[in-house]
């Protein structure tokens, strides 16, 4: 093979990495989006619990495709209206906040007109270093821009025991429920 073409080659996989690395991305909202949990008690209580402070995008790939890129801060995860249980979720037994500061999940490739049909959404999560493959289900769209003109909802259940957070087994449940109401900031392309 001449050294023409391998240059050509390796050309065009940088360009690759490139546009990829540059696709439009739509910044999730904060200010219009909610993330949340909830935990069941062994008496039967539901505990509610909500990440005020993130940050994520939904990427557009070069091939159309889109990709979600959420990071939740666990050093300001609560528990809503119950200070000593949002310490203990903060603290070593559960997210361990201070070795720990977030919750990473990046989305697999999905197809634009998912978020329109909804559908499972499957993708990598990370808590407490430990990774692991997750799928959430995104509801059917209210219109035709979901992110933008309305709310992207999506749920899923994970195993506490998966990711290490296996304390308090005698008083919580295994299964925490996510929930997520997402909107953008600006536009999708795509």
């Amino acid at each position: 093979m001449s050294r023409r073409l391998v240059g050509v080659g390796v050309f065009t996989c940088l360009l690759g990495v490139v546009l990829s690395a540059a696709a439009p991305a739509a910044n999730i909202d904060p200010a219009a989006s909610a993330i949340g949990f909830t935990l069941k008690t062994r008496w039967g209580q539901t505990l509610h619990g909500r990440f005020p402070r993130y940050d994520g995008e939904i990427r557009t790939l070069a091939d159309g495709s889109h990709q979600v890129r959420l990071r939740l801060s666990t050093r300001d995860v609560e528990i809503v209206g119950n200070p000593v249980y949002t310490r203990l979720t903060r603290g070593p037994g559960f997210f361990d906040a201070d070795s720990y500061g977030s919750v990473v999940f990046v989305s697999d490739a999905y197809p634009a007109a998912l978020m329109r049909s909804g559908g499972p959404l499957a993708g990598e999560l990370t808590i407490r270093g430990r990774q692991q493959r997750e799928v959430f289900t995104l509801n059917p769209s209210a219109c035709d821009r979901p992110a933008v003109d309305c709310d992207v909802v999506a749920a899923g259940t994970i195993r506490r025991d998966d990711y290490g957070v296996d304390r308090w087994g005698f008083a919580l449940s295994n299964r925490v429920r996510f929930s997520l109401r997402v909107r953008v900031q600006g536009d999708l392309g795509g």
